[in-house]
C-alpha cells in the first residue's frame, strides 16, 4: 500500500503535464493561426486597395452633357408646358461595394429657357429654369469587354433622389423641389490605368411640383427627363 502512493502520485502527475502540454500546443496553433489569417488581411488590403472596381476603391466622374426634359403640364388645345434642352454638367462620386456593385452619389446643374408649346406654333419662351438634380444610386457593372484593341465596361444604374427648380418668369421668381426615381445606362472606356471616358444615358422620372411653385393644387404630368453626359472616370 505504501509503494503504491508514489505510482498514484506519479500517474497523476504525468497525467497533469500531458493535458499542460496540450493545452500549451493548442494555444501555439491558435496563435499561429490568427497571425497568419492577420498578415494575409494586412498583405491583401494594398491589393484590395489598388485593384479595380474593388471594395475600397473610390471613383470620381465629373461630366457635362444636356438635359432634355419631359412636359410639365398639359393645358388646353394642346399647350404643352416643359423646359427646352439646357447645358448639363456636375461629377458622379462612387465607391465599390464589390467588384461589380457600386453605391453612386450624383450632384448635377442645368439652366433652360421654360416653354409653352402650342400646336402648329412651336414653343414660346416664357421665363428661365435652373435644375438643382441631387440622388443616390447603386450601379452594377456588367463586366469588362473588348472591342479591337479598346476594352469597356458597360453598366447600369438606378436609384432616388430629387430636382429642385429655380424659375424666373418675367417679375415672378418662384421655387420647387420634386421627388424624381432615375435609370440609367452607360459604359466606361478605359484610357490609361485609373482612368476611363464615360458615357452615360440617364432618365430622371417625377412630378413638378406646382404645389411648392404656385401654391395652387395643379397636378403635374409624370416627366421624362434625359440627361445625355460623357465624362472621365478617375480610379483611387
Amino acid at each position: 500500500m505504501v509503494s503504491s502512493v508514489p505510482f498514484r502520485g506519479s500517474s497523476q502527475t504525468v497525467s497533469t503535464n500531458s493535458a499542460q502540454v496540450h493545452m500549451r500546443t493548442a494555444h501555439r496553433v491558435l496563435f499561429s493561426a490568427a497571425s497568419v489569417v492577420a498578415l494575409s488581411g494586412l498583405s491583401a488590403a494594398p491589393v484590395i486597395a489598388q485593384a479595380p472596381n474593388s471594395g475600397s476603391v473610390l471613383h470620381v466622374s465629373p461630366y457635362a452633357g444636356t438635359l432634355i426634359s419631359g412636359s410639365f403640364l398639359n393645358g388646353p388645345l394642346g399647350t404643352t408646358l416643359s423646359d427646352a434642352p439646357g447645358l448639363l454638367y456636375g461629377t458622379q462620386v462612387g465607391l465599390s461595394l464589390s467588384p461589380q456593385l457600386s453605391l453612386v452619389g450624383n450632384i448635377g446643374y442645368s439652366t433652360s429657357d421654360m416653354k409653352v408649346g402650342i400646336p402648329f406654333l412651336g414653343g414660346v419662351t416664357v421665363g428661365r429654369s435652373a435644375a438643382l438634380i441631387y440622388d443616390a444610386d447603386l450601379e452594377y457593372n456588367l463586366g469588362s469587354m473588348k472591342e479591337s484593341s479598346r476594352s469597356f465596361s458597360p453598366f447600369i444604374q438606378a436609384g432616388v433622389g430629387a430636382m429642385k427648380y429655380d424659375v424666373t418668369a418675367s417679375v415672378i421668381d418662384t421655387h420647387a423641389t420634386n421627388f424624381a426615381w432615375n435609370a440609367g445606362l452607360g459604359a466606361d472606356f478605359t484610357l490609361a490605368k485609373g482612368t476611363a471616358l464615360r458615357l452615360l444615358a440617364k432618365d430622371y422620372i417625377g412630378k413638378f411640383n406646382f404645389q411648392d411653385a404656385t401654391g395652387l393644387g395643379i397636378t403635374g404630368n409624370t416627366a421624362h427627363n434625359i440627361a445625355l453626359s460623357a465624362g472621365l472616370r478617375f480610379d483611387f
